[in-house]
C-alpha cells in the first residue's frame, strides 16, 4: 500500500523547505529509519527519515526545489504498484501543488487528481531528525542554484573568493552547471586578459560582457528573516534608549580573566561580559524579561538569552539558557560552540527557540552605535556598539577613555520608559564595575 512522503515542518517558523539532495533514488529499496533526503529549513539542514518500508517509487521534487509544508514530495510503495493516482504518469516530472523546482517549470499538479480509493494514504512516509550539514566536497551531483546560474557549492565558494561573476562563466557540468574546473578556467582567462591589458598604455574601455545583473535565490533563512522583521516593524510600538559605558574597568577585567584562563583553552570576549551583565540585569528587572502575548504579558522567571549570530545567508539567534546562573567563561564557551554549529547549520530547533530577550553586537565590525529590531514576542533587544577611545572631561580635565554605546529597543506595550531606563542603569553599572556581576 503506497504512502506519501510529505515536506515536514522541521522548525516552529518553517513554512516551506528546500530539498538539498535525495539520498535515495527512484527504485531504491527503503527500510524504516533510512535517510531519504536532506532538507534545508529556515534554520538548518535536516534529514528526512523513512518510517515506512518498500521502494521509493516516485520522486516528485527535484534537488534545489522548494515545497510548502505538507506538500507531497515522493511516494513509497511495493514493487510494481501503480502510484499514478498520487504522482501522475511515470517520467512526467510531476510535482504536487506548493512544490517548485528550478529544474522543472510548469510541473503538473497531480495531487488534486487522485482517484478516491485507488491508493490508500497511510500517512506520511517519513520523519525528520537533525544532522550535520553535508560535507563541502566537490560533488557534481550536489548542485545548487544561484539565481539564474547553476553552480556546485565548491564552484560558488571559489568564485566568490576570487571575485568572479558566475553569470559570465560557461558551465561544463550536467545541464550546463558551473563546476570547479570552469571557475579555474575563468580565473586563468582573467589573469591572461589582465596581463595583456597592462601592456597597453591606454587600454580601450569596453562594456563588460555578460548580464547587467544577477537575481539571487532567496534562502529559507532569508525568507524567514524578512517575514519576521516585517511583522516586528509594523505592529510593535518601539522606542529606543541609549547609554554610554566607560569600558576602562571592563577591559581590565577581561585582561585579568584571560590571564587566569591562559593555558586552559578558554578566552573571554567583551561580548561575554555584556551577555552576563544583561542576564543579571534582566533577572533584577523582570518587567524587561517579558513577552507580549496579545491578551496578556508573560513575565519569565528564567533568563534565556538569544545571541544574534551572522551566518552565510542571514542571521540566527542561538539561545543561552539560564544565562544569569552561568559564569562569564561558561557563557563564552557556550556561545562559541553554538555559533560554530549555527554557521554549519547543525543547530537543533530547541537551541534557537525559546529566548526571553536578545542581544546583538556589531562592535567587531567597526559599528559604534545602532538600533536592533525586536524579535516578537520578546519585549526588547540590546544593540552593542564597539569600544572606541573618546575624549571626555573629568574633574575639569580632558582625558581619553574607552567608551561603548549600548542601545535598547523596547516594546512600549510591555516596557515603559522608566523601566527601560532602570534596566540600562543596572547594566551600565555592572559593565563599569564588573565585580558587581558576582553579587
Amino acid at each position: 500500500m503506497a504512502t506519501k512522503v510529505h515536506m515536514e515542518a522541521l522548525s516552529p517558523t518553517m513554512e516551506e523547505g528546500q530539498l538539498v539532495r535525495w539520498l535515495k533514488s527512484e527504485g531504491d529499496s527503503v527500510a524504516s529509519g533510512d535517510i531519504l533526503a536532506e532538507i534545508e529549513t529556515d534554520k538548518a539542514v535536516m534529514e528526512l527519515v523513512a518510517r515506512g518500508e518498500g521502494r521509493l517509487l516516485r520522486v516528485m521534487l527535484a534537488e534545489g526545489g522548494t515545497a510548502e509544508v505538507g506538500a507531497v514530495i515522493g511516494v513509497i510503495g511495493s514493487d510494481g504498484e501503480d502510484v499514478s493516482a498520487i504522482a501522475g504518469p511515470a517520467g512526467g516530472g510531476s510535482a504536487n501543488s506548493g512544490a517548485t523546482s528550478d529544474g522543472a517549470e510548469g510541473a503538473a499538479n497531480a495531487e488534486g487528481a487522485a482517484a478516491p480509493g485507488k491508493v490508500a494514504d497511510t500517512g506520511s512516509a517519513a520523519v525528520t531528525r537533525s544532522r550535520p550539514a553535508p560535507a563541502e566536497v566537490e560533488a557534481e551531483a550536489d548542485l545548487v542554484g544561484t539565481g539564474r546560474v547553476k553552480a556546485s557549492p565548491v564552484a560558488r565558494r571559489m568564485a566568490r573568493n576570487l571575485g568572479i561573476e558566475l553569470a559570465g562563466v560557461t558551465g561544463s557540468g550536467p545541464g550546463g552547471r558551473v563546476v570547479k574546473r570552469d571557475v579555474e578556467a575563468a580565473r586563468e582567462s582573467a589573469v591572461a586578459a589582465a596581463t595583456r591589458a597592462t601592456a597597453q598604455v591606454l587600454p580601450q574601455v569596453t562594456a563588460a560582457e555578460g548580464p547587467e545583473f544577477t537575481d539571487l535565490a532567496v534562502s529559507q533563512l532569508r525568507k524567514t528573516i524578512a517575514r519576521r522583521l516585517g511583522e516586528s516593524v509594523g505592529p510593535v510600538p518601539t522606542f529606543f534608549l541609549t547609554v554610554t559605558v566607560d569600558a576602562t574597568r571592563l577591559l581590565a577585567a577581561r585582561k585579568s580573566l584571560n590571564t587566569m584562563l591562559q593555558g586552559g583553552g578558554l578566552k573571554v570576549s567583551v561580548n561575554d561580559f555584556v551577555l552576563k551583565a544583561a542576564a543579571v540585569s534582566l533577572h533584577r528587572h523582570p518587567e524587561c524579561n517579558s513577552h507580549w502575548m496579545g491578551e496578556s504579558i508573560r513575565r519569565h522567571n528564567r533568563v534565556h538569552l538569544g545571541v544574534a549570530v551572522a551566518v552565510e545567508d542571514g542571521l540566527i539567534t542561538p539561545v543561552v539558557r539560564d544565562a544569569n546562573l552561568k559564569g562569564i567563561a561558561h557563557i563564552g564557551a557556550e556561545v562559541r560552540e553554538l555559533a560554530g554549529r549555527a554557521r554549519e547549520k547543525r543547530l537543533m530547533p530547541e537551541e534557537y527557540t525559546g529566548s526571553t530577550f536578545s542581544v546583538s553586537n556589531l562592535g567587531m565590525f567597526g559599528i559604534h552605535e545602532f538600533t536592533a529590531i525586536i524579535n516578537p514576542p520578546e519585549a526588547g533587544i540590546l544593540a552593542i556598539g564597539g569600544i572606541e577611545d573618546t575624549v571626555v572631561v573629568e574633574d575639569g580635565e580632558i582625558v581619553v577613555e574607552p567608551r561603548m554605546r549600548v542601545t535598547m529597543s523596547c516594546d512600549h506595550r510591555v516596557i515603559d520608559g522608566a523601566q527601560g531606563a532602570r534596566f540600562l542603569a543596572t547594566l551600565k553599572a555592572m559593565l563599569e564595575e564588573p565585580a558587581g556581576m558576582a553579587l
